[in-house]
């Protein structure tokens, strides 16, 4: 989880930012109809592209999916650093990793290349940039199926165009809190944007967390896309912000209630179950927030969201915990991620 150290990063509405493009090889079959040596070609050919280039080769790692068992392809996705599409290519797929984790080149996922830059706060600026120059450097190198008219050719009808999605992860306590979350999830979709949960497609919106990206890429230009976006995630914020200040200003008792018994069960339970402890890290978030509780950085609550899903706890402890030993591992080490940050 190096991509979330950052301490000047506004991380507590926007908890990140992603740019991901969606790029084919010319005259090439898409990687559901590849067989395993044409997939080791593809794989050869984009990471010699890659780690060959003077400018940024020496800071990507490559990996292999068939290298890799189960529980680990798990974690790098709930890491945020694949997708979960990867994990089904396990014969013919890969990944190159930069060194500070913010940026991945998935190979022979849907598309032969998936590129995707992740920062924290609200940068979507600078995920485009750096998205940008990892597509120059590849395309120096190979030759992308594209259309004059369409433009990127792409595995699923509904990236073509720009190849692009853009995303930002929200964390919405007060507009759930206040049940004003599902309307703007309606108004969103009217307008060409998605919610989706906090692991993208066919994912549930665990602890508040919501993200939120283009639903189309052609017709658009990349900026278009972008400032879209940014204009209704600044919206979004603001929404956040006086549904906060409303409920804060109503019910504060309640409010300051809430979150430090959600402190406290964190800090002394013996047994969490990933749902359980998303919502008791959501309060606590907030609380971190709204100036309740001063003495725990959100960055710490950031990552706990993450280190705490399933195959980080067994990575954490070994591959036999069953469901039971999990969730007391899980309740263990927020115990003493809290503790160590109170004591600092």
């Amino acid at each position: 989880m190096k991509w979330l150290d950052c301490d000047s990063c506004d991380q507590d509405i926007v908890v990140s930012s992603r740019v991901r493009l969606a790029r084919n090889i010319e005259n090439v079959k898409f990687p559901q109809k590849l067989n395993y040596d044409d997939g080791f070609k593809i794989k050869e050919e984009i990471k010699k592209a890659v780690i060959n280039n003077k400018d940024i080769g020496k800071n990507y790692k490559y990996y292999d999916m068939k290298d890799l068992n189960e529980i680990e392809g798990r974690r790098y996705v709930e890491d945020h650093l694949i997708s979960h599409s990867l994990l089904e290519h396990d014969k013919i797929g890969g990944f190159l990793l930069s060194e500070d984790e913010n940026s991945t080149i998935m190979i022979n996922e849907e598309d032969h290349i998936r590129m995707q830059v992740l920062y924290p706060g609200f940068d979507l600026d600078k995920c485009f940039e750096e998205t940008n120059k990892i597509d120059d450097i590849i395309e120096s190198e190979i030759q992308y199926a594209f259309d004059e008219k369409i433009g990127y050719l792409t595995a699923c009808p509904t990236n073509i165009g720009t190849g692009m999605r853009a995303s930002v992860m929200l964390h919405l306590p007060s507009l759930v809190i206040t049940n004003k979350i599902n309307g703007i999830i309606q108004a969103v979709n009217q307008i060409g944007l998605t919610v989706r949960g906090v692991y993208g497609e066919g994912s549930n919106a665990m602890g508040n967390l919501f993200q939120i990206s283009n639903q189309t890429t052609i017709g658009e230009s990349e900026g278009d896309i972008i400032e879209k976006l940014k204009n209704i995630v600044n919206q979004l914020v603001n929404n956040e912000r006086n549904a906060r200040d409303a409920i804060y200003k109503n019910n504060k008792i309640r409010i300051e209630d809430k979150v430090f018994r959600s402190l406290g069960t964190l800090k002394n339970a013996r047994i969490l179950s990933t749902d359980e402890a998303m919502k008791l890290l959501s309060d606590v978030k907030l609380g971190i927030e709204m100036k309740i509780i001063d003495n725990i950085d959100r960055i710490l609550i950031n990552k706990l969201m993450i280190k705490i899903q399933p195959a980080n706890i067994i990575t954490s402890g070994n591959e036999n915990l069953n469901a039971n030993d999990r969730d007391i591992l899980r309740s263990k080490i927020i115990r003493e991620s809290i503790d160590k940050e109170e004591v600092e």
